[in-house]
């Protein structure tokens, strides 16, 4: 899937579907480090008839956007085969 699939704009139509009458706006914004892994996340909000409803979007290594946190990295070995 292309990263502009995936973008903000496009993760906040699919989840608030704003509209002239019910606008959404960026409450928080930041970066983080969780397990020696930075990521970026954004938090917008929209008002319902039920009440505020807020979301948080986090970016991740590829551009794109997610309603969940990127998976930490492990450490991993690698191992080659030698011809000798």
């Amino acid at each position: 899937m292309r990263v502009a699939e995936r973008s903000l704009h496009w993760a906040v139509q699919k989840w608030l579907s704003p509209t002239t009458g019910t606008p959404v706006r960026v409450i928080q914004f930041a970066r983080a480090a969780q397990h020696h892994t930075r990521y970026r996340y954004i938090c917008v909000e929209a008002l319902r008839a039920a009440g505020i409803l807020s979301i948080f979007f986090f970016r991740h290594e590829d551009g794109s956007w997610y309603v969940f946190p990127p998976a930490a990295k492990r450490p991993a070995m690698n191992g080659c085969r030698s011809s000798a």
